[in-house]
């Protein structure tokens, strides 16, 4: 299933993610909603670039620079310095592009 930000944001209302989505989308999904806790559970066991960019995000959202870096390292992105929200949007619409192929 081919994924749109509007489709994601449209799903912000809804008490859960569309489950088309894959774990990295579903997890910056609940950091939209404001559940850390349930994002990182979602993202926790899964490997890859993808995953560990939303790893970075959710560390720098909380504090946690150390870990954001090392997950920044691991996705093989630059460390963000931008914006969160900016931040978020970059990693989603990536994210989103990727599961377009």
């Amino acid at each position: 299933m081919v994924v749109s930000m509007a489709d994601l944001k449209a799903s912000l209302s809804d008490a859960q993610p569309a489950p088309a989505l894959s774990p990295p989308l579903a997890a910056m999904w609940w950091a939209a909603k404001g559940d850390w806790d349930q994002a990182h559970k979602i993202v926790q066991d899964e490997s890859g670039k993808d995953a560990a960019w939303v790893h970075a995000y959710l560390h720098r959202v909380e504090g946690d620079l150390g870990n954001a870096g090392y997950w920044y390292r691991q996705a093989g992105q630059p460390v963000a310095k931008d914006a969160l929200e900016a931040e978020w949007g970059r990693i989603v619409f990536a994210l989103i592009e990727g599961s377009k192929s």
